[in-house]
């Protein structure tokens, strides 16, 4: 067990979290690592060693770090960058350039230079104008580039709509009205800087049903068959995105054999029907590999009883740290780690410090009997949680610990007052 109780206390990974919060001083985002792996040997049985040809892109928006990186890099995983600044903590962790793969609606020129520079394996194409540019690159450096085009397939998922990304309405993808994207296929078909390998789709995040993405794969696969038609060009791969949910409060995560198996199966069937070999299929994980990982510990503060009203427990960190709930109404839950064995007869609300009445966590919650100075832990913080962390108010970015099977190691150090300031500038006419 990852999470355990003992003498009325949380262990995480076997590291008593009290202590964590002791040593490493809060707010803290604790990892497991025996969680990750644990999400990487299901995909590998699912996926990657069940099915031929396959390929597993760590969706790094969830959590980038040079640690992760190299746990991905050790578990046999690619990974999906979405920013000159993920691509360059790759570079920093030396992660294989041709098992990065480059996502994005708005790829800036420095930035689509700095991938064909390192050589990555893929450029996955927003936009009709980014196949310009890849070319321009290309042309200058005298390089050549394995490009895919993410297209828009129209399919409503049922997420909240902030995190739908596979609708019509979308700022991601390339819309699939026949005056565009097939002289957009036949450009990249003829390139002479790009090699066109295929489609790339991705529906929406944190979901329990696989309708959508099935439906999605129909308008890759007609795609598909259109190129092979229309141009005589064979279609290599596939990428069929992520979004697979996980378990935040009562949720119960589905396998990724539940969405991967039916479409993997029909991808099949589809080739065998077209007479071309089976492409090549990638995924994107990243919340449903790092979300149950993570944890997050914060001491608890000033507490405020508003009577027949509400009870406020203040932690000391907040939208900062986490701002999911404010940002999309995200729902947790968590433990007094101090007291996890107590009897939970205390509703409470679990709110930040920052200046925001939106700076609530965790809304009526069953704990212990809570007192300032108690830990305070909110469960499956690991996707988004470090990743979307800011200074609002001021406040330091917290510290990340990796953990696993009793021992704790720090893989991001705690951000200091000085650290916020350092690129800050008083023009002379002030001084």
């Amino acid at each position: 067990m990852i999470k355990e109780i003992k003498n009325n206390r949380l262990f995480f990974d076997g590291c008593d979290t009290v202590e964590l919060a002791k040593k490493y001083g809060t707010p803290l985002y604790v990892f497991s690592e025996s969680d990750i792996i644990g999400r990487c040997d299901e995909l590998k049985e699912s996926f990657l060693n069940k099915y031929e040809n396959t390929r597993a892109a760590y969706a790094s928006k969830a959590f980038c770090t040079l640690a992760m990186y190299k746990i991905a890099e050790r578990e046999g995983l690619c990974i999906d960058v979405v920013s000159g600044g993920e691509l360059y903590t790759a570079i920093k962790a030396n992660f294989p350039p041709e098992r990065i793969e480059f996502n994005g609606n708005n790829k800036l020129l420095e930035e689509i230079e700095m991938a064909i520079d390192y050589g990555i394996g893929r450029i996955i194409i927003d936009g009709l104008k980014e196949l310009e540019l890849i070319e321009k690159v290309c042309k200058e450096k005298n390089k050549k580039v394995n490009v895919l085009y993410r297209i828009t397939p129209g399919v409503k998922s049922d997420s909240h709509d902030y995190i739908v990304t596979g609708k019509k309405d979308s700022k991601f993808g390339i819309p699939l009205e026949e005056d565009v994207i097939y002289p957009a296929i036949e450009a990249a078909i003829q390139s002479e800087h790009v090699e066109f390998l295929g489609f790339h789709f991705h529906v929406g995040s944190q979901l329990f049903d696989n309708h959508s993405h099935l439906a999605a794969l129909e308008t890759s696969l007609k795609l598909t068959k259109d190129t092979k038609e229309r141009y005589g060009h064979i279609v290599t791969e596939l990428n069929i995105g992520g979004g697979f949910g996980i378990s935040y409060t009562t949720e119960e995560r589905k396998t990724y054999a539940y969405f991967l198996d039916p479409m993997m199966k029909r991808i099949e069937a589809f080739s065998k029907e077209l007479g071309i070999d089976r492409p090549a299929v990638v995924i994107e994980p990243g919340r449903s590999i790092v979300g149950e990982a993570g944890i997050s510990l914060y001491t608890v503060g000033s507490i405020k009883e508003i009577k027949g009203v509400r009870k406020y427990i203040a932690v000391d960190g907040g939208m900062t740290d986490n701002i999911r709930p404010a940002l999309y109404q995200a729902v947790y839950t968590g433990i007094l780690a101090n007291k996890a064995d107590q009897p939970k007869d205390d509703k409470v609300t679990v709110c930040g410090k920052c200046c925001e009445s939106g700076d609530i966590l965790i809304r009526d919650i069953m704990v212990g009997s809570a007192e300032s100075g108690d830990v305070f832990a909110i469960f499956s913080t690991g996707a988004y949680g470090y990743s979307m962390a800011n200074n609002y108010n001021k406040n330091p970015i917290p510290a990340v610990v990796l953990a696993c099977k009793g021992h704790d190691e720090l893989i991001v150090k705690r951000q200091s007052y000085e650290d916020m300031i350092q690129n800050e500038i008083i023009p002379k006419f002030l001084k």
